[in-house]
């Protein structure tokens, strides 16, 4: 006789502490004893093409309360139907670095709110985000993530969890605040090795690399040398190139090199696992091959801006190429074609976002005045709504890599890493977090298509082909016909430790190894 796996709904207060591979309690009932009930399902997606990492199928997917229940043909016995013939039905996506609701050093808010970012999120096919808890100098790192939880709480639509940002890293911030914010499910970290008033030196990101070691936390880096950039603004500025196309110059590409190589010794002196943010060059990619390839875990991503735009974006009249201003820059039409290479290779396993809203105007961008230096700009781009129809139309639709390769890349893989165990997967057990994709349905991007509060998109123009029509987050409907029926607040938080990937190897190099290093013990 057949059989059929049910599970149990939870709420977001099951969700509270650390995160846990449970998938709550399964029953097993007969298909006799369901009919002879009420429907077995609550809602079962039919007739679509499932996407996972390693294979494409035709399935119906039976969805109870806020899990995937059951994968198969001709289930039957639900509540309600969706009729996905002739559509991908893939997992919502994990948007791992996305900047919300967030203060920037320079006093700057950015343009969204937390109801905004994941409205736009949730239209583009994500239905997870990771945003940052943004400590600066002198702020209390518990009173931060508690002020961003509270902006969360009150606006998310979809689910979030947090890294943490690191700007001042006290005794009291490494010892005592981080292994308890970590223990409470803040499984990451982020610092910059860059920005005048948020790096870190090389000495203190040791102290960050050994805490987030101890605490079992993964360590993630906006990696570039800061002296290079800082020479190359001041000579820059000094000979009058203020244009916003001169940010693109001042990012010399041997910035980003020279840091990834930097950081990666001191993750390995401590044997601390990484996540290294946004590769835009080819050089940046081959030193992360070169480092795997010596069985560090070191792992990285890029972002659609790195792959879909150059510098010569930046190359426009007045000051209108601010929009397309972000850190790293936009490269060359070379590094898009390496940056693809290391995604196909594994050498990059996720595309990110790193949305970062500044709106055009003086609240944003044109914050110093209506000419300001290309120094006195904000640096950011919106991207949380194009994100996924950008890497769709490239992936699936123009057939790069394909759509196994763009589950994983999107959804699945950031999940992984980022010890999500319940996302970014179609699979019995997992949350009924599902996008459903109009493989034909081509759109040209324009900026009042977007619903973030940014005003533009630098992606204006691009026609795509493959748009996310239905979106569930946890069984629940979303975004269906063009309208969302998410309420602000309704995301839950993801809380997590650090998970697998943040393990470090065991594997000692010899100034650390005491066996090697006369019997000093320094871990």
């Amino acid at each position: 006789m057949d059989y059929i796996w049910g599970s149990v709904k939870r709420s977001c207060a099951r969700r509270k502490g650390a995160a846990s591979n449970s998938s709550g309690r399964l029953q097993r009932l007969t298909a006799m004893e369901i009919v002879m009930t009420e429907p077995a399902y609550d809602l079962i997606i039919r007739g679509g093409r499932v996407a996972t990492t390693i294979d494409v199928f035709e399935a119906d997917i039976a969805i109870a309360g806020e899990t995937i229940a059951a994968i198969g043909r001709g289930l039957g016995g639900a509540k309600r139907e969706i009729n996905a013939r002739g559509k991908l039905v893939l997992p919502g996506g994990v948007d791992s670095h996305c900047h919300i609701e967030q203060l920037s050093a320079a006093g700057i808010i950015n343009a969204d709110t937390f109801e905004s970012a994941t409205t736009s999120a949730a239209f583009g096919g994500t239905t997870s985000v990771i945003s940052f808890a943004a400590q600066h100098v002198g702020l209390q790192l518990p009173q931060v993530l508690e002020e961003y939880h509270a902006l969360a709480r009150k606006g998310a639509v979809i689910d979030y969890a947090f890294h943490m940002i690191i700007a001042d890293p006290t005794r009291e911030t490494l010892e005592q605040d981080l292994p308890t914010l970590i223990r409470k499910g803040h499984g990451s970290i982020k610092i910059f090795m860059t920005y005048d008033l948020l790096k870190i030196d090389d000495e203190p990101l040791l102290d960050i690399l050994l805490a987030a070691r101890e605490g079992g936390a993964m360590l993630c880096a906006h990696a570039e040398n800061h002296g290079i950039i800082s020479w190359m603004v001041k000579r820059l500025l000094a000979r009058g190139y203020t244009h916003p196309k001169y940010h693109a110059i001042s990012h010399a590409r041997f910035s980003e090199a020279e840091a990834f190589n930097r950081l990666i010794g001191m993750a390995a002196l401590v044997d601390q696992p990484i996540m290294i943010f946004h590769v835009s060059t080819a050089e940046g990619a081959k030193v992360i091959r070169d480092a795997r390839g010596q069985g560090l875990k070191v792992f990285a991503e890029t972002c659609p801006q790195y792959l879909f735009l150059t510098a010569d974006d930046l190359d426009r009249p007045g000051m209108e190429g601010a929009k397309w201003m972000c850190s790293p820059p936009p490269r060359r039409v070379a590094d898009q074609e390496a940056l693809w290479r290391a995604l196909s290779l594994g050498d990059l396993q996720t595309v990110s976002s790193d949305h970062a809203p500044y709106r055009f105007d003086e609240t944003g961008k044109l914050r110093a005045g209506p000419t300001p230096t290309f120094k006195q700009i904000a640096n950011g781009l919106p991207g949380l709504e194009v994100r996924l129809p950008l890497l769709f139309d490239a992936m699936v639709s123009k057939r790069r890599l394909g759509v196994e390769k763009f589950v994983e890349l999107t959804a699945t893989a950031p999940a992984k890493i980022y010890n999500l165990p319940r996302k970014g997967s179609i699979a019995i057990g997992a949350d009924a977090d599902i996008t459903i994709w109009d493989p034909d349905r081509r759109v040209t991007l324009s900026d009042d298509l977007m619903h973030d509060r940014t005003g533009y998109t630098p992606f204006a123009g691009r026609t795509v082909q493959g748009w996310p029509v239905t979106v569930l987050l946890r069984g629940r409907v979303i975004v269906e016909n063009g309208r969302l029926s998410a309420l602000p607040g309704s995301g839950c938080f993801l809380a997590r430790s650090g998970g697998e990937a943040a393990k470090p190897t065991g594997r000692l190099v010899a100034d650390m190894d005491p066996e090697r290093n006369f019997g000093a013990k320094l871990l």
